[in-house]
């Protein structure tokens, strides 16, 4: 999971603010505000099924990591660590890195210790993100036929690694730059094809992105009236606060029903019991799997 740190994001809104009318806002999105034209449009899709009845929600402190660890450092990590849940690459064309331990024995195993999980898909991702680490791009004209795609391939994993009906999925959507609204309306619609297949198959609907990015056009969308939206928001905010308090575009309005994870350090080594790891470090209110 990439988050975008504050240096970054400050060079980011210079060159904004160099190509736009010395507010910070695109001459695009500033002709859009003159006529009442919002930022993102609702979009409604057919949900007959729903979110699956099975809760599994769970509060605590939770780890992310980019290779799923052996099962001798989840043992010591599950004895001398503060941790209780790890999130998981499970299924996605673009995971940055390989999972040759991660089989149904694995999960059967680290949940015997009492690990819970935080299921991850990473797949194509915004259009206007950087193509450099992940280049396989959502196109808007088929966003939310692509997203229910990609929930296919994230059931289809889930199933074979034993994580039945009503487990979470999170899709993974790095930052990407917000100046371009189709780009952000792309990625709504497919977060929005993304749940509707998910709710189909009877999993529930996750969401992952940095606060400034994909979480803050999806709660535009929120407020916007559109549909199915995701069940669960795991937002990227490196504030070393390890709340899941409301924050920026998310107000109390939004996912406060235990519906929230937020990762709030990452590339943090830490080692208990002798067994080292180099982790994001998260706060889960929200659904597990386990």
């Amino acid at each position: 999971m990439r988050y975008l740190r504050p240096a970054a994001l400050l060079a980011a809104s210079l060159v904004l603010l160099l190509a736009t009318d010395g507010t910070g806002v695109s001459a695009e999105a500033s002709a859009a505000a003159a006529v009442g034209v919002p930022r993102i449009r609702a979009l409604r899709l057919p949900d007959r099924i729903g979110p699956p009845r099975i809760r599994d929600n769970w509060s605590g402190a939770a780890f992310d990591v980019c290779t799923a660890p052996s099962t001798d450092t989840l043992r010591a990590w599950r004895a001398a660590s503060p941790y209780g849940a790890v999130g998981i690459y499970v299924s996605g064309s673009q995971r940055g890195c390989a999972q040759p331990r991660l089989t149904a024995d694995w999960i059967h195993r680290a949940r015997a210790m009492g690990w819970r999980f935080l299921p991850v898909h990473v797949g194509l991702q915004a259009p206007c993100a950087d193509p450099s680490r992940k280049p396989r791009r959502i196109d808007p004209a088929e966003a939310a036929r692509q997203g229910r795609d990609e929930a296919a391939e994230a059931v289809h994993a889930m199933r074979a690694l034993g994580l039945g009906k009503g487990s979470p999925v999170y899709l993974d959507i790095e930052a990407y730059p917000r100046q371009d609204a189709a780009c952000g309306q792309a990625v709504v619609d497919f977060a929005l094809g993304w749940t509707q297949g998910l709710h189909a198959a009877g999993y529930r609907s996750g969401f992952y992105s940095s606060l400034d990015s994909g979480v803050a056009d999806l709660a535009a969308a929120a407020r916007a009236g559109s549909s199915p939206l995701p069940d669960a928001l795991w937002y990227a905010r490196w504030d070393d606060h390890p709340d899941t308090a409301d924050s920026g575009p998310l107000g109390p309005d939004l996912w406060s029903a235990h519906q929230r994870v937020h990762q709030y350090r990452g590339n943090v080594q830490e080692t208990y019991a002798g067994e080292t790891l180099t982790v994001d470090r998260d706060r889960v209110d929200g659904p597990t799997a386990g």
